[in-house]
């Protein structure tokens, strides 16, 4: 039986105890420094709240260290390890391969980042061999290449991101944020260089594609190839998002929450959840209400053409429809509202061929006629016509125009209130033995006895006047804002005869019970590497990420034709100019490359004028984005 891990993203400590709440196995958070999200760390004290909060959940927490280092932090970094494994902390995901040599030393497991780029069965093999005890595997790989990987390596755990943001470089090998900004993406302060619009031009300043997003990504949506990813070997799904909102972790979580649910109830005894307790949603989880630039499943089965939005890095949303008709309103018998009420100047609104309800304050958005995401507030809602806040909006938007939801208002405010409860359902037993009594706590999972925790209470035996069971059950019952629940069915009383123990007492056995702490889940981890084989391996290039650590630390990414990313996506895919695609003949390719409507090579070129040259390596299906030729 496999164990699953549904991890969590939390940018602060609400999001985390929220990601908790909501079903997550095990959360992953920021430390106050180092980590690959430099706006989204966090103080000690906040982690070591969540530790607490999560571990009688049976709830993981692992902490990003995920940049490179410079020389005179690794004291530092040190430091706050040392004060990470005083807090309890379960794990660090880490990219810098000194934190497993001997200059700085973790008393804690290490999980290999994917900024590490995880890639191949040689990197998985070497994480293993190094200590690692979990691995996260880069974005870009198939569904086979994962299976190829588990079934090489199948002492490593892996995990695997499922939603959420892409970056369109393999992960640790992006240097354009620092080359153009000064802001290593390798040191937590991406500048989201491939967010912004470029022109693609060709060799003779041709432009192909003026002023679009050619390298934004659509975000990752495998919630449909869960079980499939669980039969590749997976047993760790990740939900990127360590810098949105505490909507978003409630929204996905709960989505993902669900979905891996329901695989392991159908297949009972295949797998297990890694975490205890369930959780009880106000609200239907619904991926498409929470931010996204629409979805992709990214590689997972094959390469397709609609993995990026050139027309906008923002959020779109969910479709509601087409816009029906805009019409001036008449202000008399357009409302329901009091005559006192009404403003007596004719408005102009619009209706939607759908039947999507609206919200009073939903945000819309659309595509005007060049292409640009355009976006207006909806004021009021009145007999199914939208009043948008800004009336000037309607004169860019056209009848038949497609429309998006990216702000429910209404989905927003059911998130703003507490939306879900999680608990642990448990069985009481009492007992009497020759000293007193015996309480015992078992924490039940699956209808399985997964956990008891039992104490001895020496105390004189007296017979009671009355009945006391019923009274006794309702005192063991009173769990309040514990992580536990139970009802009377779940209490057993194995007494031999009518003992009388008063209430006060019976409540200071059952605090003493409940607040010894749960163990967490056993899970499956490869054998730790002695600590001089560890610094050893740390040494070996195939082991390390060393053949990037200079550029990103020194802000030297070599010569002129040296890469600012490696991409798996293709430029000259997505636009439909590939010749080697596997779905054409040999004849269909150099028919296509005759035809192409630009002379090679091509180039990216921001608004500025800097122009970044592109490489294509057919061979490998990579494209590189190069440093300038002619640098500003």
């Amino acid at each position: 039986m496999r164990s699953i891990e549904l991890l969590s993203p939390a940018r602060n400590l609400e999001c985390g105890i929220e990601a908790i709440r909501h079903g997550a196995d095990a959360v992953y958070i920021g430390a106050p420094r180092f980590g690959a999200r430099a706006a989204a760390g966090n103080s000690i004290e906040d982690i070591a709240a969540l530790v607490r909060f999560a571990h009688p959940f049976g709830v993981r927490i692992y902490v990003t260290l995920n940049t490179l280092l410079h020389d005179d932090e690794l004291p530092e970094a040190q430091a706050l390890i040392d004060q990470l494994a005083t807090i309890d902390v379960d794990a660090l995901i880490v990219q810098d391969e000194r934190i497993r040599s001997s200059q700085i030393f973790s008393p804690l497991p290490l999980h290999s980042s994917t900024q590490m780029d995880n890639r191949t069965i040689e990197d998985v093999r070497a994480r293993l061999e190094a200590g690692y005890q979990q691995t996260v595997l880069a974005r870009e790989l198939s569904l086979d290449d994962i299976r190829t990987i588990h079934e090489a390596v199948p002492q490593m755990p892996l995990e695997v991101f499922v939603h959420g943001a892409l970056c369109v470089c393999y992960s640790g090998r992006c240097f354009a944020s620092e080359y153009c900004f000064g802001r290593s993406a390798n040191r937590g302060e991406c500048a989201q260089f491939c967010r912004l619009p470029f022109d693609l031009i060709d060799a003779d300043g041709k432009i192909i594609e003026q002023q679009r997003h050619l390298l934004s990504l659509r975000d990752m949506n495998r919630a449909d190839d869960i079980e499939a990813l669980m039969d590749a070997g997976v047993t760790s799904f990740k939900i990127e998002g360590r810098l949105k909102d505490v909507s978003y972790v409630k929204n996905t979580t709960a989505y993902y929450r669900q979905r891996i649910d329901e695989i392991i109830e159908r297949r009972e005894g295949e797998f297990c959840r890694s975490s205890y307790g369930h959780s009880i949603f106000t609200f239907q989880p619904d991926l498409n209400k929470t931010f996204n630039r629409r979805f992709t499943d990214y590689f997972l089965h094959e390469r397709t053409k609609d993995m990026a939005c050139f027309a906008t890095p923002k959020a779109i949303g969910e479709p509601v429809g087409k816009v029906k008709e805009i019409t001036p309103s008449n202000p008399l018998t357009a409302t329901k509202r009091p005559s006192h009420l009404i403003s007596h100047r004719r408005e102009t609104t619009l209706s939607v061929t759908d039947t999507t309800t609206f919200s009073n304050g939903d945000g819309l958005c659309f595509f005007d006629d060049k292409d640009r995401l355009q976006g207006f507030r909806i004021n009021r809602v009145e007999e199914g016509r939208l009043y948008p806040a800004d009336p000037s909006i309607l004169n860019v938007l056209h009848k038949g125009t497609p429309l998006f939801r990216n702000y429910d208002a209404a989905f927003e405010r059911q998130l703003a209130r507490p939306s879900a409860d999680r608990r642990i359902p448990v069985r009481w037993l009492l007992e009497d033995t020759e000293e007193g009594f015996r309480l015992t706590l078992q924490v039940i999972q699956s209808s399985v006895i997964i956990h008891q925790s039992s104490i001895p209470f020496p105390y004189p035996h007296e017979l009671a006047r009355t009945p006391q069971a019923d009274n006794i059950r309702r005192q063991l019952i009173r769990l309040g804002d514990t992580s536990y629940i139970c009802t009377e069915a779940d209490i057993a009383l194995r007494l031999s005869d009518n003992w009388f123990i008063p209430a006060s007492v019976l409540g200071e056995w059952r605090r003493q019970v409940v607040e010894r702490p749960t163990p967490l889940p056993l899970k499956d981890s490869p054998p730790a590497l002695p600590r001089e084989g560890a610094e050893s391996l740390a040494k070996r290039k195939d082991c390390s990420s060393g053949n990037i650590i200079a550029p990103s630390l020194t802000g030297k990414v070599g010569g002129e034709s040296s890469p600012l990313m490696t991409c798996r996506y293709c430029l000259r895919y997505a636009l439909g100019y590939c010749t080697r695609d596997t779905k054409l003949s040999s004849t269909q390719g150099k028919e296509r490359e005759r035809n192409r409507p630009f002379r090679e090579p091509l180039s990216l070129r921001l608004a500025d004028g800097r122009t970044f040259p592109l490489r294509f390596d057919c061979q490998r299906c990579e494209m590189q984005v190069l440093r300038p030729a002619h640098p500003h």
